[in-house]
């Protein structure tokens, strides 16, 4: 082993006051939501948008609900529906922790079919917004996991980088929760806004830019579960892939034919 990092411990209780406690899980849930509204509402105010500020503005409340809803059912279903089919009552025990991004994109997607019905809203014109923050959403959660010390790497006794986590074992492991932050928050982030900024593809093939964030977000979650520890409860599948894997993988097939499709469009 040439080096190990020592884990910086930090208290997952951001504030607490008395019985009251604000955990760094539930900061990052309201930084990226917020953050991220803030970027979409930029967006929409751009010279000839199909999206106004507003109807942005009107959809944060449904975008809260399907993140929400949608991580917690889709943890539960994919990751552990064995232990939560005989404990349900600890499914709506979402401080204990176990989120599904797969599951909270299901749910941002239902609420966004949702709402662009009730609103009269262009689907993929909305779609292109939210595919240009979610990867700050991403980013803040992939942290908090980093500061919670869970979802940590797989064993690396050879990488100078690897670290011990409380939770971990004794042996030295990649923090794995930093690269999926760097590859799924800051370089999803910058590959979907300069599609956005370079192409002008908002305007003349909607639906490209969610394309492209599901293609870069499949991509960056099937690298990233190369050097992630498996869960527990699910361990290895077949070939030595993850779940993780096998639920991006829909996505990047998904996202080019999305992809494929706004690109026939725009030539029609």
């Amino acid at each position: 082993m040439l080096f190990t990092l020592a884990f910086p411990v930090i208290d997952p209780v951001a504030v607490a006051i008395g019985p009251f406690a604000v955990r760094w899980y539930a900061l990052a849930y309201i930084a990226g939501l917020v953050i991220g509204w803030r970027w979409a509402m930029s967006i929409a105010r751009r010279p000839g948008s199909d999206i106004t500020p507003e109807q942005v503005d009107g959809f944060l409340l449904w975008a809260t609900l399907g993140v929400v809803l949608g991580g917690r059912l889709g943890y539960v279903l994919f990751y552990n529906f064995g232990y939560y089919l005989h404990r349900p009552v600890e499914i709506f025990a979402v401080w204990q922790g176990g989120m599904s991004f797969h599951g909270g994109m299901l749910g941002v997607i239902f609420a966004m079919l949702a709402y662009c019905r009730l609103s009269k809203i262009p689907f993929l014109a909305f779609t292109d917004v939210i595919a240009c923050i979610t990867p700050i959403g991403l980013f803040f959660g992939r942290i908090a996991n980093f500061i919670n010390g869970e979802l940590w790497g797989r064993v690396a006794p050879d990488v100078a980088w690897a670290m011990t986590f409380p939770t971990g074992g004794p042996l030295p492991r990649h923090p794995s929760q930093l690269y999926q932050a760097f590859m799924e928050g800051i370089l999803l982030f910058l590959l979907v806004n300069l599609v956005r900024w370079n192409s002008r593809v908002m305007d003349r093939a909607p639906g490209t830019l969610s394309g492209v964030f599901l293609i870069g977000y499949g991509m960056a979650r099937i690298v990233g579960e190369l050097f992630r520890e498996p869960d527990a409860q699910i361990g290895y599948l077949v070939g030595g892939t993850t779940m993780g894997q096998w639920l991006s993988l829909p996505m990047v097939l998904f996202g080019i034919g999305v992809v494929w499709w706004a690109r026939r469009q725009k030539a029609a």
